[in-house]
């Protein structure tokens, strides 16, 4: 069976739907699986076991029809059995119908004519196990497993040789992600965390566990948020993971991971490190998972700038 999965949304959405994949793969282990998705988010399916290939288009693009018809191409070239599809775009389900495929799955609502099944989407339950009702079309019934991500092994040796480097291998250590996610735009500077706020959670941190040591995640485009944190506190320390993959090795070797809604989150709970988490908008019970291990902290105004800093050391420490 050739199955193909069109999954609009960024590195986050990507992540949620993994359990949804691995599900469909455990149940139909000789089924080739593909993914159509964003190119901002296909460096996301290097953590995926259960992907054959990923193919890229920009939904979010004002497409052509030759763009669209290129999308078409491709699809009926490669001759699938069935495709699950999570966006509601009238086109998108134009391009369905075209394709081909035999069986079309998906959520109720402006793209149903397209499709030969449809379910409704439960968008009060968490996203993954929302997406994971939809292998109800392939008979699968059976309850959402957990988040899981495949870390490549040198991603492994490299956070364990970071952790040397930054010497914490042995102590165990913080991990904080200030906010901004490469690719995230916009909508992921809007889910920064103040410096000022981080610098009074940090110093809180240290006065009370002094021997556990606090690593700030950085990447290239998030410099000019960690310098403020590592100005105010200079005995902070500074990681650079250079892709998915590490970042995942680095939080699954932390004690704590505190970070913003984003996709580190994900990576957080699929690792189970133990996750505080901070929201502005969005709503904690659908991005992450049932479970003590994983805490969202909601901004009473929808803002996470409004959220205090005394409300997210109380979440850390158990009060």
């Amino acid at each position: 069976m050739r199955v193909v999965a069109l999954v609009p949304g960024g590195i986050g959405d990507q992540i949620l739907f993994f359990p949804t994949l691995d599900d469909l793969k455990r149940n139909y282990p000789d089924a080739q699986i593909d993914v159509v998705t964003e190119p901002r988010s296909k460096p996301a399916y290097k953590l995926s076991k259960s992907v054959n290939e990923v193919l890229t288009f920009d939904f979010q693009d004002r497409n052509s029809l030759a763009d669209w018809g290129n999308l078409v191409g491709s699809l009926r070239d490669r001759e699938y059995d069935a495709v699950i599809v999570l966006g509601q775009s009238w086109s998108l389900g134009l391009v369905l119908w075209l394709t081909g495929i035999p069986t079309r799955i998906g959520y109720q609502g402006s793209i149903s004519k397209f499709l030969t099944q449809s379910f409704p989407q439960k968008t009060q339950q968490y996203f993954a196990a929302s997406y994971h009702d939809l292998l109800q079309g392939f008979g699968i019934k059976s309850p959402c497993p957990e988040l899981a991500v495949n870390v490549p092994k040198p991603d492994i040796d490299w956070a364990d040789k970071e952790q040397l480097k930054l010497g914490v291998k042995e102590t165990g250590y913080v991990l904080l992600h200030p906010g901004f996610c490469h690719g995230a735009g916009k909508a992921g500077r809007e889910r920064i965390y103040p410096s000022a706020s981080w610098v009074e959670i940090i110093k809180d941190i240290q006065e009370k566990q002094p021997d556990i040591p606090l690593v700030v995640v950085q990447s290239a485009d998030d410099g000019e948020f960690v310098r403020p944190l590592k100005d105010a506190v200079p005995t902070i320390k500074v990681t650079f993971p250079s892709d998915l993959g590490k970042l995942a090795a680095m939080i699954a070797g932390a004690n704590l991971m505190l970070c913003t809604d984003h996709a580190p989150m994900h990576l957080s709970v699929a690792v189970q490190t133990y996750t505080i988490a901070l929201f502005g908008d969005g709503e904690p019970k659908q991005l992450l998972p049932q479970s003590d291990r994983f805490v969202g902290v909601k901004s009473s105004t929808g803002k996470i700038t409004d959220i205090p800093a005394k409300t997210v050391l109380t979440k850390i420490w158990g009060g």
